[in-house]
């Protein structure tokens, strides 16, 4: 973790406290060495920094290409681990980026839902997240995020200071569905893809917030 990071955790920390007076639950659920992916809901533009932020390691994050064109932001943005991704974060330079940064035994973060909700509630898994898992063998580790909708959602300009947690699930392994995708026909191949994010989106809706021992502030 470079001081830059460090820094931008330590001010997010004392943002989520004060402003958002957040709430974490269960953060030694993620593994603190190896790579990995944090799967998340997608409710908001605070989502990734929430996640991360309770964490005590490093957390890559992707965000748009267009981001990097200007050559402050770039610098910073790389600074802090966040990763150049096409729009398109299916298309085979969004598998490269993705499958680099698990292989250096980086966490990342992915939006099985793929885009950020319209209502506040659970959308579809898109199958993205099932070919990554399979391409790079990583655990993943589910995570749910509350209120950040309400905070700072599609239909909100500027954030409220609304109440927001983070749950973190205990590690999942697709062991059977990846060897199986070795010799599996293409068709079969996306069903497993879709499976393997349905599964995903399905941990993610078990987690509820949750009483007793907490983290934050």
């Amino acid at each position: 973790m470079n001081w830059i990071y460090a820094t931008g955790r330590m001010l997010f920390r004392a943002l989520f406290a004060c402003y958002f007076r957040w709430r974490v639950w269960h953060p030694e659920h993620v593994p603190t060495t190896g790579g990995l992916i944090l799967a998340c809901n997608h409710a908001s533009y605070l989502d990734p920094p929430l996640v991360a932020a309770a964490l005590p390691r490093p957390v890559s994050f992707l965000a748009r290409k267009s981001l990097f064109r200007f050559p402050l932001l770039g610098w910073l943005l790389r600074r802090v681990y966040v990763v150049p991704l096409d729009r398109d974060g299916g298309s085979a330079a969004g598998l490269r980026t993705v499958l680099e940064q698990v292989q250096r035994g980086r966490a990342v973060i992915l939006f099985p839902e793929g885009t950020r909700t319209h209502d506040g509630h659970l959308q579809a898994a898109r199958s993205g997240i099932g070919l990554m898992v399979v391409r790079s063998g990583a655990p993943v580790v589910p995570v749910r995020v509350f209120g950040t909708y309400e905070a700072y959602g599609r239909h909100r300009r500027l954030p409220r200071p609304r109440p927001v947690a983070v749950r973190y699930g205990l590690p999942l392994r697709f062991d059977r569905q990846c060897a199986e995708a070795h010799t599996a026909s293409k068709e079969r191949l996306k069903a497993i893809y879709q499976e393997i994010a349905d599964e995903i989106l399905a941990a993610i809706a078990r987690l509820e917030p949750a009483d007793g021992p907490q983290a934050g502030g």
